[in-house]
């Protein structure tokens, strides 16, 4: 066991975990879940069975990752973000079956309190803000807040605001890193 594992988390058999990650306090990794390499499960976490986090993730406290989601490496997920996996749950009739697959892609940011409904993909670098109901996929470098979120901006990969319209056409740089970015109608891309 390369990883940390504090004494009241439990780690179901079967569950594979990277090198290098730290599981915390209270914590569950379900048998089937699989977690990349140095990553952090903060307090209170839950991993399900169909669940997949990639490498260098910090999942803050508070934070159910249920069968069907899926981080890519680099995802920070703030304290008691929400994740769901059923669009229209009910207690009284099972629907295991019907569990929609959300993506979360590589580097991207979910603010505190945010709330995932399940179904969605989320783009790389793509910054959620603090409180906020994403109900549709997010695009790549977005800069999404609100009830629901709405896109007011762009966010380089270093996570600093971009100075570009939501549309259009442009190029700018981060102004901590210097990296060039480019709007082409409503996408962003690095310019290399």
């Amino acid at each position: 066991m390369n990883y940390k594992v504090h004494e009241t988390a439990i780690i179901d058999d079967g569950a594979q975990i990277g090198d290098g990650s730290i599981i915390w306090h209270w914590t569950h990794v379900c048998s089937k879940a699989k977690i990349g390499l140095n990553t952090s499960l903060g307090q209170n976490v839950f991993v399900a069975n169909n669940a997949v986090v990639g490498d260098n993730c910090k999942i803050q406290n508070n934070v159910s990752i249920f069968d069907g989601v899926s981080l890519e490496d680099d995802v920070f997920c703030g304290p008691s973000v929400v994740f769901t996996n059923v669009y229209n749950p009910r207690s009284e009739f099972e629907r295991n079956d019907q569990f929609l697959k959300t993506l979360i892609h590589r580097g991207s940011t979910l603010g505190a309190n945010s709330t995932i409904i399940c179904g969605i993909t989320v783009g790389n670098y793509a910054f959620i803000g603090a409180g906020s109901l994403v109900n549709k996929d997010v695009p790549a470098f977005a800069l999404v807040v609100g009830v629901p979120a709405k896109q007011v901006g762009w966010m380089s990969k270093y996570g600093i605001k971009l100075d570009l319209p939501i549309t259009g056409i442009g190029e700018t740089i981060c102004l901590k890193t210097g990296q060039k970015y480019q709007l082409k109608g409503s996408l962003v891309s690095i310019i290399d």
